[in-house]
């Protein structure tokens, strides 16, 4: 009994016992990618539980257990993966990579990082390796095909050309409709010192001269990925420059654990010419200089295709990563050497970068410093096009059957009168027509870049809902331009002793902002974000040109300044400190809804320089956006095979400043003492450009991520345009400035990405982006029947118009005369009997339109094992592009066209034979022919990017104990044309600013690249 009452007594305590829970154990440890970077906002959860925690920025973790317990570790972008802890309480994570999922983390507008599922607009993220997979010198055109609504094209100008760049159209008259660049959220210099704005000869007839762009400077191999921004919604923080859209830069930082801390990268390419204009080799020379002779066996002689050589690109860089826990660094230095396909034209770069970051106060205060140096010299840079100082007007030009050898040889002889060679050539040296060697050989030019880039950032994190970031940084570009004219250049272009121009180059940008940013939840429902912030962006321009022109030079062939003869004919052009700046105040808020219903609103005041004496001066103009997203898996259930459903819907209203120095004009100084007066008055009444833009989208994937699609629809309507009017009746002035216009974009783009075959060691990975934007001028000035934004001083075949009901892009001219039932009308006596009728001498006639009707791109990345095959085929369909270049080459007789049609004795138009085959193409040919002849559909299919990879085992990379990995690759950019229906490259452009898109004038040929890739990491 005493017993039993004992084991009573014992009872309570043992229940107390049995109930009590086990003692957890605390378990730290870190989480990072493949590449030792961390991967910040990782879930650690119990499993069975809902115990859980997520990763900090550095990728730390620490959470109590149960003992024994089980660790499901996840991240949207990473395989899920399950860790037993056992006895353990440090582990190192590392997570594999899901290339299905969609990147969780976008970097957005201000430099914030995003959750993708919660953007209320389309953007894209495109990674740092696929800049760098099929390398190019400039490293946006890289973008190309890779994002719909992007269209990228290439300056026609050798080494060291630049890019334009557009999104979703063109919608400015008076900007460059370039986008906005930003680096690690700090905006960069894009702009160029000169670009080509007429077919004919430059500034000061002095030749097309591609100034180069900014964006080209940069080192693609620092670049971690690039965001793109592409509506005026996702722009609207970052104000006036990016009305346009942005494309956001982040670039590689420092990394303590990283695996691979040294990396080398030699990259080995060469050039060839393509696409080259189709010669005649069977009628010779007439008249000394054209072939409409009579038709002869000739021996034949590809004089053109013999003046171009094999380009050389090798592009090297190397980066180390290192640090502490406190302190990382990263530094890289990047060499880019290239030899174009022209004379001597070079170019060499040296990219040196170097960045640290560090944590203080247990990692509440972060700082963030770089510091870029780029110095770029171009040899040589031939023009992109136009007919002075080309070498492709009298290569393209020279008659058939004829060897050009002896020009080659012998560019110049030696003139006993005036005791110093002079140029040779078939034909006298006129304005436009030269020797091509003594152009490359006796008209040089040398260019010197020197850039220099510094940001500095302080993240305070304040508390756990409240950060405050300042940042700030200056970017300085000097140019430094020479060319050299010899004696004999042609003589409406240079003086008798030749011609000299020395020109600087230098612009400013200093940037700064401060930020606070909230972030809250506010109930279990609700979370709270938002951004308040100031900014400052200055820029200053001091430029100098001066050019003897023909004023000649006192001494024959002594380049220096001191040597110019100052007078009326010499051209002098100066800016000193002009400066720009803009003040802003700008706020942005969310609101999020059980994870799933995404609420956000941006406004922003900015006071911009330009807009002194104006109403506008104290005011500024104010914009906005308001916009949301709903992920409706997140509040409704939806059926297994559909992984990812959204819709999303944004309405944006976003300004644009008025261009420098037209509130208040000024008359300037020209060379000689001659004064320029202001042409147009003062623009005291002007408003800044507005545009308004709707968009709308939905993202969709299925099939556990097996298949996506992203579709989005645009409309934006430009107001306020700035268009330059005739003066009133009476007034000061011959000209004024007015506002007035709308311009309209709308279009639709489609993302396709699909994984047919994933899980197995056989990877396909398919992706189709499909863009149609269509450019509508809705309205003008009442006073203003048409606008022409091209060049129409010159007589030539074409011009750029603006017109109600017609498009940006529209290409007007001379076309063939038709009666009512839309047949050509034909002269029926005289000379010209059996010609067809021309009408449109003033370019009056609308003959095409520059703008492709869609774009379209398909990509594949097939990976097996350590093999990689990567194929993007790029098509653009079409649109209408001019040739005057086949115009001219007509006129000559030199083209096989002209051989074909004297072959059948005939020209066949419309079904109508025309007999005079020689009178035809004279009428029609030629710089001021008929421009409707010579419009090319624009559609073009084009193996765009091959790449060919292998990476090295592991294990073998092991037993060299130097290496941790390796990866050899062959790659290729504009292998072929599967299709083109024009006699040159529609890619390539004669300016990246508005005026002469879609014009083909002597142009450069595209190239074809082949060579190889090395990796390796240490």
């Amino acid at each position: 009994m005493a017993a039993l009452l004992a084991c009573l007594c014992l009872l309570p305590d043992m229940a107390a016992h049995a109930q009590s829970p086990p003692r957890k154990t605390v378990v730290n440890g870190r989480v990072t990618d493949e590449s030792g970077d961390p991967v910040a906002g990782a879930t650690i959860v119990e499993r069975g539980t809902s115990n859980g925690v997520a990763t900090l920025s550095e990728g730390e973790f620490s959470i109590a257990v149960l003992p024994g317990a089980v660790l499901d570790v996840s991240c949207l972008g990473y395989i899920d993966q399950s860790i037993g802890t056992g006895t353990r309480t440090e582990f190192e994570i590392v997570l594999q990579e899901d290339v299905k999922a969609i990147a969780e983390v976008i970097v957005t507008a201000l430099g914030l990082e995003r959750n993708y599922a919660d953007l209320t607009y389309s953007a894209d993220k495109i990674k740092g390796s696929q800049l760098t997979g099929v390398k190019d010198p400039n490293m946006i055109l890289s973008l190309s095909g890779k994002s719909a609504g992007v269209q990228v094209n290439k300056n026609s100008s050798g080494a060291g050309a630049s890019a334009k760049v557009s999104i979703r159209g063109v919608r400015s008259v008076a900007s460059d409709n370039q986008p906005l660049y930003v680096v690690d959220g700090m905006p960069i210099l894009n702009s160029t010192s000169e670009q080509a704005y007429s077919a004919i000869g430059g500034v000061a007839d002095a030749g097309n001269r591609d100034g180069g762009d900014g964006i080209s400077n940069l080192n693609a191999e620092d670049i971690e990925s690039v965001s793109i921004l592409k509506g005026a919604p996702a722009a609207a923080l970052y104000g006036s420059q990016a009305a346009n859209g942005v494309i956001l830069i982040t670039t590689k930082k420092g990394n303590a654990r990283k695996q691979q801390p040294v990396t080398f990268t030699s990259n080995l390419t060469f050039q060839s010419p393509f696409s080259l204009p189709a010669f005649q080799n069977r009628y010779g020379v007439s008249g000394g200089v054209e072939s409409w002779g009579a038709r002869a066996r000739m021996k034949t002689y590809d004089n053109a295709g013999d003046f171009f050589r094999t380009g050389i690109t090798a592009m090297n860089a190397v980066s180390v990563s290192s640090g502490s826990e406190q302190v990382q660094n990263y530094f890289s230095y990047a060499n880019t050497a290239e030899r174009g396909i022209t004379g001597s034209n070079r170019l060499m770069r040296h990219n040196f970068n170097l960045r640290t970051t560090t944590g203080l106060f247990r990692q509440r205060l972060k700082l963030d410093g770089n510091i870029s140096f780029m110095r770029q010299v171009v040899e040589d840079k031939p023009v992109p096009g136009g007919f002075y100082m080309n070498p492709l007007v009298g290569l393209y030009r020279f008659p058939r059957g004829v060897d050009i050898t002896p020009y080659r040889e012998h560019f110049e002889v030696y003139d006993a009168g005036r005791k110093l060679n002079v140029q040779d050539w078939i034909a006298p040296s006129d304005d436009f027509e030269q020797n091509p060697y003594w152009v490359v050989n006796r008209i040089r030019s040398r260019s010197l870049r020197n850039r220099v880039m510094a940001s500095f950032t302080a993240d305070w994190k304040v508390n756990g809902w409240l950060r405050l970031k300042a940042r700030g940084n200056v970017d300085y570009v000097n140019d430094k331009v020479r060319q050299k004219f010899y004696a004999s250049t042609a003589p409406a272009l240079a003086g008798a002793n030749g011609r000299y121009i020395e020109s600087s180059y230098s612009e400013t940008l200093f940037n700064g902002e401060l930020l606070a940013m909230f972030d809250k939840r506010l109930s279990p429902d609700w979370e709270f974000s938002a951004t308040a912030g100031a900014g400052l962006n200055d820029r200053t321009v001091n430029s100098l040109r001066i050019d003897s022109k023909t004023a000649s030079l006192y001494f024959p062939n002594v380049f220096n300044v001191a040597n110019i003869v100052m007078n009326g004919s010499a051209y002098v052009d100066e800016q000193i400190d002009a400066r720009r700046q803009t003040q802003s105040l700008f706020a942005t808020a969310s609101f999020k809804y059980a994870g799933s219903l995404n609420f956000e609103v941006t406004g922003r005041n900015d006071w911009a320089s330009t807009l002194a004496y104006t109403s506008h001066e104290g005011s500024g103009f104010f914009y906005y956006s308001a916009g949301a997203s709903w992920v409706i898996g997140k509040m409704f259930e939806l059926p297994r095979w559909i992984s990812f459903a959204k819709v999303r819907l944004t309405w944006s209203r976003v300004g644009n400043d008025i261009p420098m120095f037209i509130t208040n004009p000024k008359s300037h100084v020209t060379a000689g003492g001659g004064i320029n007066a202001a042409d147009a008055a003062p623009g005291t009444d002007l408003k800044p450009e507005m545009t308004n833009a709707l968009e709308a989208g939905l993202e969709w994937r299925f099939l556990d991520d097996r298949l996506g699609v992203n579709l989005t629809y645009y409309k934006t309507n430009t107001h306020n345009q700035f268009f330059k009017l005739p003066a009133l009746s009476g007034e000061a002035y011959a000209y004024r400035y007015e506002n007035a216009g709308n311009i309209e974009n709308q279009g639709v783009e489609v993302s396709l990405n699909a994984y047919p075959v994933y899980g197995g060691a056989l990877t396909w990975q398919s992706t189709v982006n499909f863009a149609h934007n269509r450019n509508r001028v809705i309205k003008l000035h009442d006073e203003l029947r048409e606008y022409v934004y091209g060049p129409s001083s010159f007589s030539s075949s074409y011009a750029m118009k603006l017109v109600e009901g017609g498009s940006i892009g529209d290409i007007y001219g001379r076309a063939f005369e038709r009666d009512a039932m839309g047949r050509i009308v034909y002269e029926a006596e005289g000379d010209s009997a059996g010609l067809p009728r021309t009408v449109g001498d003033g370019n009056t006639v609308k003959v095409g339109n520059a703008n492709p009707v869609f774009s379209l791109s398909w990509g594949n990345t097939f990976s097996y094992k350590g093999m990689s095959l990567s194929v993007l085929l790029d098509c653009r369909y079409g649109g209408r592009l001019l040739s005057q270049t086949m115009a001219d080459l007509d006129s000559y007789g030199v083209s096989a066209a002209t051989a074909d049609a004297r072959d059948r004795g005939c020209v066949m138009l419309e079904g109508q034979r025309i007999d005079d085959v020689k009178g035809f193409y004279k009428l029609v040919g030629g710089r001021a022919g008929v421009t409707e002849y010579y419009m090319y559909d624009a559609t073009n299919i084009r193996l765009r990017e091959l790449a060919v990879s292998y990476a090295l085992p592991q294990r073998l990379m092991r037993r060299t104990r130097v290496f941790s990995g390796m990866t050899v690759s062959l790659v290729a950019r504009n292998l072929f044309f599967i299709y083109n229906a024009a006699p040159f490259d529609p890619d390539l452009v004669l300016s990246t600013g508005n005026d002469n898109q879609g014009i083909d004038v002597y142009g450069m040929p595209t190239v074809r690249s082949i060579g190889f890739n090395i990796k390796l990491e240490f």
